[in-house]
């Protein structure tokens, strides 16, 4: 947990640290707020990598508890097959509106 914690942290250090980021430019020719859309451009980027990396973690732990179930009952395989796909459908849903949302984000700027 730690390790993944301290991966989270240096991304968010590496990102916000990056001098294009925080260019100022010439907001006043570009007719609006440049720090605003810099916000918003990593906000949409977070967005959708946080959901992705939540997304795969938690379709790996429903597959990981559905093969182990199947595993210790054979016989039960048809009974967990069906609500694993479908809660991997779900999982993978809260992906595609955080998809969504980096989209709608990323229009704004």
């Amino acid at each position: 947990m730690q390790k993944y914690l301290w991966m989270l942290a240096v991304s968010v250090v590496a990102t916000l640290s990056h001098g294009a980021v925080w260019a100022e430019g010439n907001a006043a020719a570009a007719g609006g707020d440049s720090s605003f859309k810099a916000v918003l451009a990593i906000a949409a980027g977070l967005t959708i990598a946080i959901a992705s990396v939540g997304g795969a973690l938690s379709q790996s732990r429903a597959a990981t508890a559905a093969l182990e179930g199947i595993a210790r009952n054979p016989g039960a395989a048809g009974k967990v097959q069906t609500p694993m796909i479908i809660a991997l459908a779900l999982i993978e849903s809260l992906v595609i509106y955080a998809l969504v949302i980096a989209f709608l984000l990323q229009g704004k700027i």
